[in-house]
C-alpha cells in the first residue's frame, strides 16, 4: 500500500513540475518579448546537429542488432524449396535495407545541412517531371520483378507434384491436428462429413461406413425412428419449445438421411480399398528425407492455418474445401538438433490463425527420419490401417451421430 501511495505521489509532483516548467518558458518568453513561434539560431544549429546524431545511432544500432542476433532469424530452411524461398526473402530484405539506409540518410542529413540560417531564404522546388518518372517507373519495375518471381515460386509449391509425391492429409479442428497417410496405393480414399461417427472421425468413405451412418441416423438412440415416436406419442410430456426443437431435428435428420441413401446408390464398393489401405496418425507427423509430399488439408470447424516455419510452408485449411501444397524435406531432425546444438530441438506444425482460445496449443511435433528409419515406421503401422480398426469393430455403433450431424447442419436450415 505504502508503495502505491509513493508512486502516486511521484507521478503527480511530476505533473506538477511539468506544468511550472511551462509556465516558466512561457514567462521567459514574454521577458524576452518574442513570440513562441520564433525559434532562434542557435536551437536550430541544435536541432540539425541532434538530426544528424540521432540518424548515426540510428544506423549504428540497426548494424549491431543484425550483428549480434543474426540476419533474420528464420534459421536455416529445412526443405528443397525452402531454400528457395529464403533467397527470395533475402533479396526483398536487401532491396528494403538499401532503401532504408537511403532514404534515412538523406533526410536527416538534409535536416542538418539545409537548417534555416539567417538572410537565407528556402528554395521553392515545385515539380520536375524527370524525378516523378525516376520514382515511380523504378518502384514498379523492382515491385513487378519481385512479384513475378514470388508469384513463379508460388505456382511451383502449388502446383500438381510428381506421381512418387506421398500424400498425406492434415485434419484440423478446435484444437489439434490430425495426419492421415495414403497406405500403399498412395491414394487418399474419398470422405464426406455426413458418416463422421466416434469410429470414423474424418468421415471417411466406405460401404459399411455408409450402412454404419445409415442405421444410426435411423435407429440410434436419438435417430429418425425414435424422434417419430417422441413426437407422436401422446403419453410423452413436453413443452412447445421442446416440441418446435424436436420437429427442426427430424427435419434436419430427414434431409439427411435421404443424402445418405443417394449416397449409397452411388457409390461403387471398389472405391473401399482407397480408404481402407489408409492409416491415421495422431500427435507426431513422421516425414522421409529427400522425399516429395503432397500435403491436403481440411477443416472442422473454423479456419485454421497449417504453419511449418522451418520448411517455409504455410496454408489455410477452410471448412467444405480442400487445400493443398507440397514440399520435400532435406533435412533430417537429427541433422537439425546437430547443426542448432540442442538435442531437444523438434520441427513442429502450428495453427498460424486465431482459432478460439485454446489456439495457443494447436501444435503437432513433425520428425524426419532417413529412409531406413521411415520405412522401419512404416513396417510398424502394418495392421492399424483404417479397414483393420473397423474390422475390429464387430458392430460399428456411434450414439452421437445423429446429434452430431444435426449440429452440423442446424445453422443452416430457417426455424420452422
Amino acid at each position: 500500500m505504502n508503495s502505491k501511495l509513493i508512486i502516486l505521489i511521484v507521478i503527480v509532483l511530476g505533473a506538477i513540475a511539468i506544468a511550472q516548467l511551462v509556465r516558466v518558458y512561457e514567462l521567459s518568453s514574454k521577458l524576452r518579448k518574442t513570440g513562441e513561434n520564433e525559434i532562434s539560431n542557435r536551437d536550430n544549429r541544435l536541432n540539425g546537429n541532434f538530426m544528424l546524431l540521432f540518424v548515426i545511432l540510428l544506423f549504428v544500432g540497426f548494424v549491431w542488432l543484425m550483428l549480434k542476433y543474426g540476419w533474420t532469424g528464420r534459421g536455416d530452411a529445412a526443405s528443397v524449396h525452402g531454400k528457395e524461398t529464403d533467397w527470395l526473402l533475402d533479396v526483398n530484405l536487401w532491396l528494403i535495407l538499401v532503401v532504408f539506409f537511403i532514404t534515412n540518410a538523406l533526410l536527416f542529413f538534409f535536416a542538418y545541412k539545409y537548417v534555416k540560417k539567417p538572410g537565407v531564404p528556402a528554395y521553392y522546388f515545385p515539380h520536375d517531371n524527370k524525378l516523378e518518372l525516376i520514382w515511380t517507373v523504378v518502384p514498379a519495375i523492382v515491385l513487378a520483378v519481385i512479384i513475378v518471381l514470388g508469384l513463379k515460386k508460388w505456382n511451383d509449391v502449388t502446383s500438381e507434384p510428381s506421381n512418387d509425391a506421398i500424400r498425406v492429409e492434415l485434419f484440423s479442428k478446435q484444437f489439434d491436428w490430425t495426419a492421415r497417410y495414403s497406405g500403399e496405393d498412395n491414394k487418399l480414399g474419398k470422405f464426406d462429413y455426413k458418416l463422421t461417427t466416434d469410429v470414423n472421425e474424418l468421415g471417411l468413405m466406405t460401404g459399411p461406413m455408409i450402412d454404419s451412418a445409415i442405421n444410426n441416423m435411423e435407429n440410434g438412440a436419438t435417430g429418425i425412428n425414435r424422434l417419430s415416436k417422441d413426437l407422436n406419442d401422446p403419453n410423452v410430456m413436453m413443452s412447445q419449445e421442446d416440441r418446435d426443437l424436436k420437429l427442426k431435428d427430424l427435419y434436419v435428420k430427414e434431409r439427411l438421411i435421404r443424402a445418405l441413401y443417394q449416397m449409397k446408390e452411388r457409390y461403387n464398393s471398389k472405391m473401399d480399398a482407397m480408404a481402407e489401405d489408409d492409416f491415421i496418425q495422431k500427435d507426431t507427423l513422421y516425414l522421409c528425407v529427400n522425399k516429395p509430399y503432397e500435403f491436403n488439408f481440411r477443416a472442422k470447424d473454423v479456419i485454421h492455418s497449417a504453419y511449418f516455419p522451418h520448411f517455409r510452408a504455410q496454408m489455410n485449411t477452410v471448412p467444405g474445401q480442400v487445400t493443398r501444397f507440397k514440399f520435400t524435406p532435406d533435412v533430417t531432425t537429427k541433422q537439425m538438433q546437430k547443426r542448432m546444438h540442442n538435442n531437444a530441438f523438434n520441427y513442429i506444425l502450428m495453427c498460424n490463425k486465431i482459432c478460439g482460445g485454446a489456439h495457443y496449443k494447436m501444435k503437432m511435433m513433425v520428425v524426419v527420419l532417413t529412409k531406413h528409419e521411415y520405412d522401419t515406421w512404416l513396417a510398424s503401422k502394418k495392421g492399424q490401417t483404417f479397414g483393420d480398426m473397423t474390422k475390429k469393430v464387430d458392430s460399428v455403433e456411434a450414439p452421437a451421430m445423429a446429434d452430431s450431424l444435426s449440429t452440423m447442419a442446424m445453422d443452416s436450415i430457417p426455424a420452422l
